[in-house]
């Protein structure tokens, strides 16, 4: 299977593989599964108890495909794991006492980078997830976004967004968390000024089901902004000049809708007296 590489930044391409296959290469090795440590930037913080399991009944049947990728522990027979925490956990459910794994060298910053790089590609993270790894790129590793972005293969735009999530108040992470809110939603609500302002919304938005696009409209009309002006239909020429000529003749304003089958002709007026006068010239004798 091969591992996509666009999008990641300089050196990291050394850290990938190419290509996996059920064989391993001269360069891959077999390790015992407990001399792995699990990679303390994983930044995954729950797995689906299902997948998981599914994933372990594959593994059961066609064993590991993609070996796992680790850094070796100077001075240990420990290795530290750089992406691969499924298969890991799965291989331990399988009972596996041994895992093909492809070792590399990595600095601290770099197995944070791949591991949120395979579990983003995988869409393995939750939004929530994946913003608190991009903060720790740019809090702990002062990468910019335009950075996180070139190293992750988003858009800059996308990596500020998903960011943003993590300033939800907290029961609106839980909500996210949970499934009962999309990041669309969580977005959304970011638009009012105060969190007391974001639950009362949030209640509102889990008590009807609320979408996305119905959660902006509230919003907007929260935060007191009106629903963007529809532009007028531009006029064509040639009924403006009708109406002109009907408003010049008889005094007062007139419009003209004019369709393939026909079409209305509005007389307007604004006293009795006008009235009166129309009817006289309309009407004479």
């Amino acid at each position: 299977m091969a591992v996509r590489k666009g999008g990641l930044g300089k050196g990291l391409d050394a850290l990938i593989p190419g290509e996996f296959s059920s064989t391993p290469t001269p360069s891959d090795s077999f390790v015992l599964t407990e001399s792995i440590i699990p990679n303390p930037r994983q930044p995954r913080d729950s797995m689906n108890p299902d997948d998981l399991q599914d994933l372990a009944n594959s593994i059961r049947e066609h064993g590991i495909i993609q070996p796992l990728i680790v850094t070796h522990e100077p001075m240990s027979d420990t290795y530290i794991l750089i992406a691969g925490e499924r298969r890991l956990q799965a291989a331990k459910l399988v009972g596996l006492e041994k895992v093909p794994v492809v070792i590399r060298t990595a600095t601290d910053q770099e197995r944070l980078e791949l591991a949120l790089i395979e579990n983003v590609q995988r869409a393995d993270l939750s939004p929530l997830e994946t913003a608190e790894a991009y903060r720790k790129l740019a809090d702990e590793f002062n990468l910019s976004h335009e950075e996180i972005a070139v190293q992750v293969g988003k858009g800059r735009v996308a990596i500020t967004n998903t960011m943003r999530l993590l300033k939800l108040p907290d029961q609106a992470k839980k909500a996210l968390m949970d499934g009962r809110i999309t990041e669309g939603h969580g977005r959304a609500l970011l638009g009012l000024p105060t969190q007391q302002a974001q639950l009362n919304a949030l209640q509102t938005i889990l008590n009807q089901d609320l979408t996305v696009r119905q959660t902006e409209e509230l919003i907007r009309k929260l935060g007191g902004q009106k629903p963007p002006a529809i532009p007028a239909k531009e006029v064509d020429p040639s009924v403006k000049e009708i109406e002109e000529r009907l408003c010049e003749k008889l005094g007062t304003r007139v419009t003209l809708k004019h369709g393939q089958k026909g079409g209305t002709v509005t007389i307007h007026y604004y006293s009795e007296e006008e009235l009166s006068s129309l009817l006289t010239r309309l009407i004479p004798g």
